[in-house]
């Protein structure tokens, strides 16, 4: 019998806020109605703004929240052979190409028109065909027309809407890079090598990782990996709609610890809003 699991996957890159501690007490509510398990996956890839500290007190702060998982922490960082296995099978395939492209060439490569995408303004393709010098820093784009030749209806089984088609959305995101320049992997990558090599079966993400996700099938349908079901919960979010987010100084669960607030408050105040069933 094929084991259930899901996974809750923080960066390290901040503190825990009430933010987080809602998306996991969706993740493991909805795993205990699937009587799955929960892996904890630290998402560390990069390396410019990730730190030890914050590693650590994530840790510990959902063991003392009471959220508990399975099996050992996994943490992308020690991963990269992983990524660069699959980034070199796509290459072999001829379908990622590389990019000198700034935000700044992107925008001026529109001369003040610019398209949006999912992945926000579009890429147009700029470097696609032409001899690069590979000794400078490079990013890695996937051709996505290329790509998508290749296969048919991008199916996605969500716990919401059934099966969703996410072609047209994968179509509109265009040539996302999947290799960065600064830290190698990107998300797109990581996370779909890593679900995948997990063998997670349920994927519990935030609304404002649907878009992402066209990226992933495209690129398990390109490598031949499993397709987990899908589950997008909604935002906890500011009074005026804006997802809580650590920039903009969201309340953190360390902060409401020193307050003397008790582990089952904070999850009862990132929860009181919504209803999990």
């Amino acid at each position: 019998m094929t084991c259930t699991l899901t996974r809750f996957a923080p960066s390290p890159n901040g503190l825990l806020h009430l933010g987080h501690v809602f998306a996991a007490h969706v993740v493991w509510n909805r795993a205990n109605q699937l009587g799955a398990g929960v892996l904890l996956r630290i998402e560390d890839t990069d390396f410019t703004r990730c730190r030890p500290e914050f590693d650590a007190a994530i840790i510990e702060d959902l063991d003392w929240l009471g959220f508990s998982w399975t099996g050992e922490v996994v943490r992308q960082s020690e991963r990269k052979p992983l990524y660069d296995r699959a980034a070199e099978e796509l290459k072999r395939m001829g379908l990622l190409y590389p990019c000198l492209c700034t935000r700044k060439d992107i925008e001026a490569s529109w001369a003040g028109t610019p398209e949006f995408g999912p992945e926000g303004m579009r890429y147009r393709g700029t470097c696609k065909g032409k001899s690069l010098d590979m000794n400078q820093p490079l990013a890695w784009r996937l051709d996505m027309q290329a790509a998508l030749q290749r296969m048919g209806p991008l199916a996605v089984q969500t716990v919401e809407h059934g099966t969703i088609d996410f072609r047209p959305l994968a179509e509109a995101t265009g040539d996302v890079v999947l290799l960065r320049k600064d830290i190698g992997s990107s998300y797109h990558l990581s996370a779909t090598i890593d679900d995948a090599e997990q063998n997670i079966t349920h994927v519990i993400r935030g609304e404002d990782m649907r878009d992402a996700t066209a990226v992933h099938r495209v690129l398990q349908s390109l490598l031949g990996l499993p397709v987990p079901i899908y589950h997008f919960h909604p935002l906890l979010t500011e009074s005026d709609g804006r997802k809580l987010a650590k920039r903009d100084g969201a309340d953190g669960v360390r902060m409401l610890r020193a307050q003397g607030r008790s582990a089952a408050e904070i999850r009862a105040l990132a929860t009181a809003h919504w209803s999990l069933a």
